[in-house]
């Protein structure tokens, strides 16, 4: 039998409703592919402050003296930890900072984070693991919203004592940039991190506020609005912190 010819007119027709519906497919799959990477931004935000509400629950927790003394904080939550020591994997989380030209103000809307790489201590083999870091001063700070940092080499970053009567003005207190903690398996101790790189996560940043934007100028204009998944974070470090007590002489 011999086939039959498709006229090359039908075959031009063929091709067109080929390739409108292709478009159709990409433009109905792309809405789903942006809403997915929005849930997954605003469940960080959301976890960041059920980090941080289980750990000012922690009697031994963070001493208040430290962190009222704190410029920023960076929460990073549910790292998995044997992934995170063979540099196959990284957190991802938000860091606020005490709004205004001195950090004298409200916490700011969040800038979302990027852990990657080095070491985690004590935790090793730990099936996941939340850090909490302070960041103590403002050039730790800016340091941080502006560049991609090496913990204990570019900023200096140190284990975060705990407990509501420890000596908090302590040597390491004052030479830290950052102080450190993590907890795993219920357990919540300082930590040390070094090694490890903390940077802006920029794509991340641009799903969340919508626009391309840096993480310094999302924590440090004040122009920002922060999204409603960070309610919950930035209500508990206003209520227990409302106020800065760093060393004046330090904010610049």
């Amino acid at each position: 039998m011999v086939p039959m010819m498709v006229p090359a007119q039908a075959r031009k027709e063929l091709m067109k409703k080929l390739l409108s519906s292709l478009v159709a497919i990409a433009l109905t799959a792309l809405p789903l592919s942006t809403s997915a990477l929005d849930s997954k931004n605003r469940d960080r935000l959301e976890n960041c402050g059920m980090v941080m509400d289980d750990i000012l629950r922690i009697p031994e927790d963070i001493p208040a003296r430290l962190m009222d003394k704190a410029e920023c904080v960076v929460v990073i939550p549910s790292v998995v930890t044997v992934a995170f020591i063979g540099g196959g994997s990284y957190g991802r989380g938000a860091m606020t900072c005490r709004s205004g030209e001195h950090f004298d103000g409200s916490w700011s809307a969040p800038a979302m984070m990027a852990l990657e790489g080095g070491s985690v201590g004590f935790q090793a083999g730990a099936q996941a693991t939340d850090f909490i870091f302070l960041v103590m001063n403002p050039r730790g700070a800016m340091a941080i919203l502006n560049n991609k940092v090496k913990l204990g080499g570019d900023i200096a970053a140190a284990a975060g004592p705990k407990g509501r009567d420890v000596q908090a003005d302590t040597d390491v207190s004052f030479r830290a940039e950052m102080l450190t903690y993590s907890r795993a398996r219920g357990l919540f101790a300082g930590v040390s991190v070094e090694g490890s790189t903390l940077r802006p996560d920029n794509g991340a940043n641009e799903d969340v506020y919508g626009k391309k934007i840096s993480a310094a100028d999302i924590v440090r204009t004040g122009e920002i609005a922060p999204p409603a998944a960070a309610q919950q974070l930035l209500e508990l470090l206003n209520k227990h912190s409302p106020h800065n007590d760093s060393d004046r002489n330090s904010i610049n």
